[in-house]
């Protein structure tokens, strides 16, 4: 559990007015003084993350947030952040107090109704139970039997969790059952071959992690693995003497993995393999079909969900502005965000070049294509815009035929002929 990502762990944002009981929630849940609680108000002024075995869902991250109604100074920028939460979260646990509902509580409901995140309602009682009038009014408006608990008592948190992973279970079928990575494109005791660039931009003694996630992956499905630098994969694959069921690259190396193997083994990249597992594959080869009407003075958003020092050759902030301005024929205007960061100004931008998602996780991702949709901005990521300008996007999205019609559809409703 202590080795499992950030951004593959089931994420609950803890949510409610100021007092509410959210960081003694977070303390009950997790077991320990974690979070700080007072009866002063605001005390939460920052997004507080305690990861967890929440059995048996598995690995979880609980994000203690701060109080919806703070109306302090810093008010709005916490608020923000909570926001900010509740974009990542898989599922929203909505805590309040006995007699208190109201625009509060409401504006929650509102924005999990937006993100399509299912909310657990939680009333804490002090020493009185809720009356049976509230608790039929919570469950009236969120659609779910509340669980009331008083939170300060930590003799009930067995049975607590226990509920409280039943109503998870039960609201979160498809957030556990996530697209596997490569292994439902192998048939069992199949070959599938890696060109894995070992460059300036990898990390030292290891591999990035949609590499070490395909490996991991493919041997989850009874698959052989062989693994190859780019210059050496050519005189590899001429020893093997089994076809492979598939082929995957670093998007950087497409172009090459292309011209050594044969056209009829289906190839695609580490990038859109991430694009299935963390988003909508389909949405954003549909967006990938914009890059064809970009024109020059046109802006486009190259978007990373991590931080990290830039090498010089670096993919997003060099690599690929170079294709996309060499694909229309002339300067483009950037602009770069990375990690939480993004713009508020969407509808300005033309494209939308977002990276695979290794840090962020699926819902998070989801909410970023849903915000530019609302927007009318196309989205596509790092593989597929790199795999369009080489002119190949059709051989490594072949391996998704959804995906595919959805980009050839987009294509001919703008009028583009290839």
């Amino acid at each position: 559990m202590e080795k499992t990502p950030k951004s593959l762990r089931l994420q609950l944002a803890i949510c409610g007015r100021i007092n509410a009981g959210k960081s003694t929630l977070l303390n009950l849940i997790s077991g320990q003084e974690y979070a700080i609680t007072s009866p002063e108000r605001g005390t939460t002024t920052d997004v507080v993350e305690k990861t967890m075995e929440l059995r048996p869902l598995g690995a979880a991250v609980l994000l203690d947030t701060a109080g919806m109604d703070d109306d302090s100074v810093l008010g709005s920028k916490r608020q923000e952040r909570t926001a900010r939460a509740i974009d990542r979260a898989d599922a929203i646990m909505l805590v309040t107090v006995p007699g208190k509902w109201d625009e509060v509580e409401n504006n929650i409901l509102k924005m999990a109704k937006e993100r399509k995140v299912p909310v657990v309602p939680v009333i804490n009682f002090r020493e009185t139970l809720p009356d049976d009038n509230f608790v039929q009014s919570v469950r009236q408006q969120t659609g779910v039997d509340p669980l009331c608990v008083c939170a300060a008592d930590n003799s009930c948190r067995s049975k607590f969790l226990d509920r409280l992973t039943v109503t998870l279970l039960d609201l979160l079928p498809e957030t556990l059952t996530t697209p596997a990575f490569l292994r439902d494109l192998l048939p069992e005791d199949s070959l599938v071959v890696l060109m894995t660039p070992i460059d300036s931009q990898a990390p030292k003694g290891r591999l990035i992690m949609p590499e070490v996630m395909a490996i991991r992956d493919a041997l989850d499905g009874n698959a052989a693995v062989v693994v190859a630098k780019e210059n050496a994969f050519p005189g590899i694959y001429r020893k093997l003497n089994v076809t492979p069921a598939l082929a995957v690259c670093d998007s950087q190396v497409v172009h090459k993995l292309i011209e050594t193997t044969p056209g009829n083994i289906p190839q695609t990249t580490f990038s859109i393999l991430m694009s299935r597992l963390k988003g909508d594959i389909e949405e954003l080869a549909a967006g990938c079909a914009a890059i064809e009407k970009l024109r020059p003075g046109d802006k486009v958003l190259i978007a990373e969900a991590c931080t990290h020092h830039a090498a010089d050759n670096d993919i997003g902030k060099v690599q690929i502005p170079k294709l996309l301005q060499k694909k229309c024929g002339g300067e483009l205007n950037f602009t770069f965000a990375a990690g939480a960061d993004y713009p508020d100004n969407l509808e300005e931008y033309k494209l939308i070049v977002h990276c695979g998602g290794c840090m962020l996780n699926r819902r998070a991702m989801i909410n970023r294509l849903r915000t530019a949709g609302e927007h009318g901005v196309p989205v596509c990521n790092y593989g597929m815009c790199i795999s369009s300008c080489r002119g190949v996007i059709r051989k490594v999205l072949s391996p998704f035929p959804d995906a595919l019609k959805r980009y050839c559809a987009e294509l001919d409703n703008s009028g583009i002929k290839m």
